[in-house]
């Protein structure tokens, strides 16, 4: 699914939109798998020498919104160490090809972000493997779709939160140590975050306090000329949705966006990238929203 990059052209029916066929995944599914298959900008991210250099851990790399990154990252100049769950080596190996075919760096480092010590050690790893750390970029999440407050699981909601939001703490308190003034820090929240959705209360509840964690540590960490900041997306096609919301919802997602239809992962890379880089020096504490059109606040 190549898009010229280059030249305008209308957003609306850049992309496939609904109706999509059913398509259910087990977590945390597999881009291959859907119809149509993401597009990560593989065909298409054409870098500038933004990141040169740079040294960036990203979670969540193997697919989705983290491999349309770690595409990015790497043809702007960056090393990239990639944090994935055991079971989608496939697909990080894919996403490391893609990497080292940008002529760039790519440190492999399975494990479930989930665990307090295995998010301390993958910093340390990290550091170890790229010579370094400038950049860190939380991307990895869990998404469970719960209808009613009556199915409401205590075990479910700890793993929402230790997974999208103590993952965070965690990692930057060990990386802080190794953070030179001028090292970007890059959470990743969503639209539900600010407008929460009935079957979705545990994730936007993570979401919305991530864009507070994004505002606190700007702040905290401003004189250590750190910035901090979030991406929000809106419906964007990756394979969180097939393996995280029922075929009735896949048929028809991304409908409710301006353009009606989802975004796909190569439509957001550039925003991490901005964030990430020297071009974003004084954007610091910022939640920035990609929805499609659709207000976010």
């Amino acid at each position: 699914m190549a898009v010229d990059i280059v030249t305008p052209q209308n957003p609306i029916d850049l992309y496939p939109g609904p109706p999509f066929k059913p398509q259910q995944q087990n977590v945390p599914g597999d881009f291959t798998q859907m119809d149509p298959v993401p597009d990560p900008g593989e065909e298409s991210y054409v870098g500038h020498g933004r990141l040169l250099n740079r040294k960036a851990l990203i979670t969540g790399g193997d697919s989705g919104i983290g491999r349309a990154v770690a595409i990015a990252f790497a043809r702007e100049g960056a090393d990239v160490a990639l944090n994935y769950l055991e079971s989608e080596q496939n697909q990080i190996e894919s996403t490391r090809d893609l990497v080292e075919g940008a002529g760039r760096k790519a440190v492999l480092l399975p494990g479930d972000l989930s665990d307090e010590a295995f998010a301390t050690q993958l910093v340390e790893d990290a550091v170890t493997g790229l010579g370094g750390l400038d950049i860190i970029v939380n991307i990895a999440g869990v998404m469970p779709t719960i209808t009613s407050i009556e199915d409401f699981d205590t075990a479910t909601f700890d793993h929402v939160l230790r997974t999208n939001v103590h993952a965070m703490f965690w990692t930057l308190k060990a990386a802080i140590k190794h953070l030179q003034p001028g090292a970007s820090i890059v959470n990743t929240s969503s639209i539900q975050g600010f407008q929460p959705t009935p079957d979705l209360v545990e994730y936007a509840i993570s979401k919305g306090a991530i864009i507070q964690f994004t505002r606190g540590m700007a702040q905290q960490l401003a004189e250590r000329g750190i910035r901090v900041n979030a991406v929000a997306p809106g419906p964007f096609w990756t394979p969180l949705q097939p393996s995280s919301v029922p075929n009735e919802k896949i048929e028809s997602f991304g409908s409710e966006s301006v353009y009606g239809r989802p975004g796909q992962p190569a439509e957001l890379a550039s925003t991490y990238v901005y964030l990430a880089s020297q071009e974003s020096s004084y954007t610091s504490g910022e939640t920035v929203a990609v929805t499609g059109g659709r207000p976010a606040h």
